[in-house]
C-alpha cells in the first residue's frame, strides 16, 4: 500500500532504556516498505517493555509476505506487520503465524477480525475509493462522478487515472470493487467501456497521483483511484493549509475497497513473549493515535483519538465494499489475467 509518508531508514534499531542488559532483548519486526511510526513512540515501547525493536524492511506488501512464506519456520523476523486482507487467505493456509488473542482485541471491531484464530490481528484499515480534484470540476462545470458506472459515460471521457492490478495494491483493490459492483460476469465489459473511454492506467499509485492526478500534478485527469485519507493528507502537508481540502473522496455504496492491515507472530521466533508485547503496544492507543498521520490510513482500535485534520476532512464509506479474503486468494490471478488481457492488450 502506498501512504504519503514513507519509512525511509532501511532498518532502526533502538536500544533498549531503563532495564538491565541481561534483561534486555531484542526482536524483529518484518514490515512494508510503507511503514512508518514515530521514533519516540517506539521508543517510550522500548523504555517500557525492556524489548528493543529492529524494523526490518521487506518490500511492498506481496514480495514481504514471499519472503515470510519462504522462510518458513526459520523466520525472518518475530513479528510481521502489513498483511492485508487481499493476502490474509494466502498467510494463513501456509501457518506461518502463532495465534495470540491479545487482551487489547477487546477494543477492536469485530468486522475488522477476520482470523477467528488470532494469528492475524487487525492494527489498521484504510478505504481505497475515487478521489477527484474539485478546483477541476467546479471551473469546468461537470458534476464529479458518484457511481462507478458514470466513468464509462462520454462526459467524463479521458478524465480518470487508475493503477495496475498487477503492480499496485490500490490497483488490485479498485478491481475488487468493480467485481463487486458489477460480478464476475460484467465487469471485465465495464472494464472495456472504460478503456474505450480513454482511461489511463499507470503501474503505480505514484505515478497516477503526482503523475496524472491535475490536484496533484501538472497531469490532466481530475480523477484518480485514491484513498478515503488523501484529501487531509493534502491539507496537512500543504504549506499553507487551506480551510477546506481541494480534493474529495467519492465514499459512496460499491464505490470503496476496505483494505485492513493485520500483524502476527512468526511461527519460529525464539522470543515469542517479547512478541506478544509488541503486539500488544501495536494495538495500544499510543500506536494506534500515532498511525493516522504516519500512514494515513484509520486506527482498528476504538480507543484511539483521530488528530483534527482527519475529523475534518476525511470521510468514510458507510458501506465499503469486502470480499472474502479466501475468494481473492483463490481468484486473484485469474482476474488480474483476466482484466490484463481486455485492459493492457
Amino acid at each position: 500500500m502506498k501512504r504519503f509518508v514513507l519509512w525511509v531508514g532501511m532498518v532502526l534499531l533502538l536500544a533498549a532504556c531503563g532495564s538491565a542488559a541481561d534483561e534486555d532483548v531484542t526482536i524483529r519486526l518484518m514490515t512494508h516498505d510503507s511503514f512508518s511510526v514515530s521514533e519516540e513512540v517506539l521508543a517510550q515501547f522500548t523504555a517500557e517493555s525492556g524489548v528493543a525493536v529492529e524494523l526490518f524492511e521487506a518490500g511492498d506488501g506481496g514480495a514481504m509476505l514471499n519472503q515470510a512464506i519462504l522462510a518458513g519456520e526459520s523466520p525472518l523476523a518475530d513479528v510481521i506487520f502489513g498483511i492485508d486482507n487481499t493476502f490474509l487467505s494466502r498467510a494463513l493456509e501456509n501457518d506461518i503465524l502463532l495465534p495470540y488473542d491479545s487482551p487489547r482485541l477487546a477494543d477492536v471491531p469485530d468486522a475488522l477480525q477476520l482470523d477467528d484464530q488470532h494469528r492475524a490481528l487487525p492494527v489498521d484499515y484504510g478505504d481505497v475509493c475515487l478521489n477527484y480534484d474539485k478546483a477541476w470540476f467546479a471551473d469546468n462545470g461537470l458534476t464529479p462522478p458518484q457511481a462507478l458506472a458514470e466513468l464509462a459515460e462520454p462526459a467524463y471521457r479521458g478524465l480518470t487515472a487508475v493503477q495496475n492490478p498487477a503492480t499496485s495494491t490500490p490497483g488490485l483493490a479498485f478491481l475488487l470493487v468493480t467485481i463487486a459492483e458489477f460480478g464476475e460476469d460484467g465487469y471485465l465489459d465495464y472494464w472495456a467501456r472504460l478503456v474505450a473511454n480513454d482511461v489511463l492506467v499507470t503501474s503505480g499509485w505514484e505515478e497516477a497521483y503526482y503523475g496524472a492526478f491535475t490536484a496533484a500534478s501538472d497531469g490532466d485527469r481530475p480523477i484518480v483511484v485514491s484513498y478515503a485519507s488523501s484529501p487531509p493528507a493534502e491539507v496537512y502537508f500543504a504549506a499553507e493549509p487551506p480551510a477546506e481540502a481541494p480534493t474529495a473522496a467519492v465514499v459512496t455504496d460499491g464505490s470503496c475497497f476496505r483494505q485492513i492491515e493485520f500483524a502476527g507472530i512468526l511461527r519460529g521466533t525464539e522470543h515469542e513473549a517479547a512478541a506478544r508485547q509488541l503486539i500488544d503496544f501495536l494495538l495500544s492507543r499510543p500506536f494506534q493515535e500515532d498511525v493516522p498521520l504516519q500512514m494515513f490510513v484509520y486506527p482498528a482500535s476504538e480507543t484511539a483519538v483521530l488528530p483534527d485534520v482527519f475529523v475534518q476532512h476525511s470521510q468514510t464509506p458507510a458501506n465499503p465494499v469486502t470480499l472474502d479474503p479466501a475468494r481473492i486468494t483463490a481468484n486473484r490471478e485469474a482476474w488480474i489475467e483476466a482484466w490484463t488481457a481486455v485492459v493492457l492488450r
